[in-house]
């Protein structure tokens, strides 16, 4: 049996609020819009579209409750300019036990406009992208 993952849901308050919050983080699309729910894709024609889930932000009445059980990680090639860009579109940046497991923690932990936890990872070294290039030339043969 083979299985994809379709589609990530994220339980919200506004889901217009927080689709526009990801959208503009993204840089995906709006490929559906109801006052309940929202869905964003990546980018028509881009390498991800029809690859990578979509994100589908469903209305619910109960608030966000804890530290979230998954969340997404941002790999930019500026992790502090990508830092002060997400926050500057309202994400704040969130103590979640990280600045005790390491000095110099490798990722920043962040939370969207309704407190979702993500994180924005440090950029790939050329090594690790020598390396990914090369497993994904040898997929593709």
């Amino acid at each position: 049996m083979s299985l994809t993952i379709q589609c990530l849901d994220l339980d919200c308050a506004d889901p217009d609020r927080l689709a526009r919050f990801w959208a503009e983080a993204l840089g995906w699309r709006r490929t559906f819009d109801s006052p309940d729910e929202v869905a964003l894709e990546p980018p028509a024609g881009s390498p991800q579209d029809g690859v990578a889930p979509d994100l589908l932000f469903l209305r619910v009445p109960d608030a966000k409750t804890g530290k979230n059980r998954l969340h997404l990680d941002l790999r930019p090639d500026d992790r502090e300019a990508e830092v002060a860009r997400l926050e500057g579109l309202g994400a704040t940046r969130v103590e979640v036990g990280q600045s005790s497991r390491e000095q110099s923690p490798s990722w920043t932990v962040m939370a969207d406009p309704e407190g979702n936890e993500f994180c924005v990872l440090r950029p790939f070294t050329d090594d690790e992208l020598a390396k990914l290039a090369a497993a994904t030339d040898g997929e593709q043969a």
